[in-house]
């Protein structure tokens, strides 16, 4: 995880969700499908930050799904200011969150809230996006023997490793930006190579010339970004509509 993950732009618009509580998570939701959720991994910026809330809004609506976005990082917020303000920007301590929202802490909610989704809320087909942050988090709810959800979605994701490639089991799409130190060109070429095998659904979508957080943090000014932006979100959704409604 290096500083792309804090860069990026905030959108306008107005979420039209709401919050709620499940169990011990703060939750913000979009849709009322009680068959189908999404179960949104978000980034650094969390279960807060605008544009995630905007983008749960818009596959809660074209997948016609409930979209469920906790805040996995128990109430740290990293303020959306951090972007775009030069001195909160340079003052941030990467690694110090880092340490406080590895895997090794965070994982275990992860899995605690997934486990809910179809045990004690009743939805018969979950999938799972994740996004920088989220990314690892989707693969490990996909792997073998976990039985959480049906189909994962991943933009840029941080932290995964080969073993987490390895055991996935469920169909996965990776929206994959040329430029990106994390999905590294190593790792863009170990999952083209191993995922094909593993006897699952793939789509592998590759934007070139755009950088780690497009997906989730794109300049809406820019044409080339919001393009890649508008064809992320519509393959993602496209993909969710196909994996749990279409079934």
């Amino acid at each position: 995880m290096s500083n792309c993950c804090i860069s990026g732009f905030s959108w306008n618009g107005t979420p039209s969700g709401r919050e709620t509580k499940i169990s011990d998570f703060n939750v913000y939701t979009a849709g009322e499908n009680k068959d189908v959720a999404i179960l949104f991994l978000h980034d650094i910026f969390g279960w807060t930050f605008r544009n995630n809330r905007l983008l749960a809004d818009h596959f809660a609506k074209e997948v016609n799904a409930t979209v469920l976005l906790p805040d996995f990082y128990n109430g740290e917020v990293v303020l959306e200011e951090t972007i775009f303000d030069p001195e909160k920007f340079k003052n941030f301590d990467l690694n110090a969150w880092k340490e406080r929202n590895g895997k090794e802490n965070r994982a275990a909610g992860v899995h605690r809230f997934a486990k809910m989704l179809k045990v004690e809320l009743g939805f018969k087909k979950v999938g799972a996006i994740g996004y920088c942050w989220g990314g690892w988090a989707a693969f490990q709810l996909g792997a073998k023997g976990k039985g959480l959800i049906d189909a994962i979605s991943v933009a840029h994701p941080s932290f995964l490793t080969k073993e987490e490639i390895d055991n996935v089991a469920v169909p996965v799409q990776i929206l994959a930006p040329e430029i990106d130190p994390q999905l590294t060109p190593e790792l863009k070429e170990y999952v083209n190579k191993v995922i094909p095998t593993l006897g699952i659904e793939y789509d592998y979508q590759y934007f070139p010339g755009l950088v780690h957080g497009f997906a989730c943090r794109a300049d809406e000014n820019s044409d080339k970004e919001k393009r890649g932006l508008e064809r992320a979100k519509n393959a993602a959704s496209g993909w969710f509509a196909q994996m749990l409604q279409w079934r």
